[in-house]
């Protein structure tokens, strides 16, 4: 019997069905706890009993709707659906509505899953910004060299071509929560192609404690929550040096790093 029939079986039979239940949402990239959410960026939201499965989009623009799950987050009077990245029992990756305002204050979220069954409301704070780097595993920053491989060790990475950047270098970083960008983009989609989303505001980016000049900060033209750095690699060399971005008063977690060489 499907998971959906014996939801629905239990529910006329007069039977208790486990209620969803939202822990914690967090940004989705630096999984800092306590930190405002951002309209337009990727949050994690974990719990339990949040679906019947696991499930992922297969197109783009995202859907609000994914696997029978629904997140709708409450701010300001308004209430809005998030686009799904990612669904399963213990956590669902979604995509923070563009119209999420005002900042400054609190958001309600909640999840809804397919048999009808609503969670508690989760209350998060929202701001304009809340910047995160992108990691492969624990620390290992999302850099895209020139000629697509991720600037870290050689072989660091088992399934993947990685090799250092060098300094002078043109790098790009995987991010998220950069604020609002111009042309606005919809909900779950990603800029048009050949239109530039740009940043209204840059962040400070360093690398090995040393600053990185920007040539892009905006949408990523593939990615669905994603902002993208164009940056120059300074003067340094290392396997672990420290990439760090800050925005709007927040500072990106220590520890994350790329090698340069």
């Amino acid at each position: 019997m499907r998971v959906t029939a014996v939801l629905l079986f239990l529910a006329v039979a007069g039977i208790a069905v486990a209620q969803p239940n939202v822990g914690g949402v967090v940004n989705g990239a630096s999984f800092v706890k306590g930190e405002a959410i951002a309209p337009g960026s990727l949050v994690s939201i974990f719990g339990t009993q949040l679906a019947s499965g696991v499930a992922e989009p297969d197109s783009i623009p995202i859907s609000t709707k994914l696997g029978g799950v629904t997140v709708t987050f409450t701010n300001g009077g308004t209430s809005l659906q998030a686009p799904l990245l990612y669904v399963n029992s213990g956590q669902i990756n979604a995509v923070v509505p563009w119209d999420l305002l005002p900042s400054g204050s609190t958001a309600n979220v909640g999840v809804v899953v397919n048999n009808g069954s609503n969670s508690n409301s989760f209350t998060v704070a929202a701001g304009e910004f809340s910047p995160g780097i992108i990691t492969v595993g624990t620390n290992l920053a999302a850099v895209q060299n020139t000629d697509g491989t991720l600037a870290q060790p050689a072989g660091s990475i088992p399934g993947r071509t990685t090799h250092p950047a060098s300094p002078g270098e043109v790098v790009v970083i995987y991010t998220t929560g950069l604020g609002p960008v111009s042309p606005t983009v919809s909900d779950g989609a990603i800029p048009p192609s050949g239109t530039l989303a740009n940043t209204l505001h840059k962040p400070f980016v360093s690398i090995g404690g040393q600053s990185a000049a920007i040539q892009f900060s905006g949408l990523s033209p593939q990615f669905v929550g994603v902002y993208q750095l164009n940056v120059t690699v300074p003067n340094v060399t290392g396997d672990n040096l420290e990439v760090q971005l800050a925005l709007g008063g927040i500072n990106t977690p220590s520890g994350i790093t790329m090698a340069v060489q």
